[in-house]
């Protein structure tokens, strides 16, 4: 590991460090798609899909926990979109599932993808608007018209 890159050249990257960088990045990868899913088994499996389509590519990626976070936002951003689409076309109904779930999840689960993804973003992994800008592809200011949104959506439900 002591040599150096050049300009343009793949990093080399043994196959125990993407080992290492899974084991250091699943815990907070999976929190972090557990608060834009709702649901850890959702979170678990985008996570997943995330680490080994990144696994293909390791040797390319430069910041490899930013280049997972974004393929991690996208991948949450992607099972919304499907979600969406199932619900304009809607299946039978199943039996129906009760969840105990925190009054905050709630209110974040009905927030469109790209609000809940800035909240999240923002306030529980404490990136600059610059970098949620980067994760979404929008302008900054786009990220603080989604946050300053769905902050007001949030006091709407939460605040008495």
């Amino acid at each position: 590991m002591g040599s150096v890159v050049g300009p343009g050249e793949p990093f080399p990257v043994a196959r125990t460090d993407f080992a290492e960088f899974c084991r250091q990045s699943y815990k907070p990868l999976v929190r972090l798609a557990f608060l834009l899913t709702s649901s850890i088994e959702t979170a678990e499996d985008l996570v997943q899909d995330a680490l080994a389509r990144t696994h293909t590519r390791w040797s390319r990626v430069d910041q490899p926990d930013a280049y997972v976070r974004r393929a991690v936002v996208n991948a949450c951003n992607s099972y919304h979109r499907r979600r969406f689409r199932e619900r304009a076309h809607p299946q039978p109904p199943a039996e129906p599932v009760r969840m105990d779930t925190d009054e905050l999840f709630d209110v974040l689960a009905d927030l469109p993808a790209r609000m809940r993804a800035a909240i999240v973003l923002r306030y529980y992994q404490d990136l600059p608007e610059r970098e949620i800008a980067e994760l979404l592809g929008c302008a900054p200011g786009t990220v603080r018209s989604l946050i300053h949104r769905a902050l007001a959506r949030l006091r709407l439900v939460i605040e008495p």
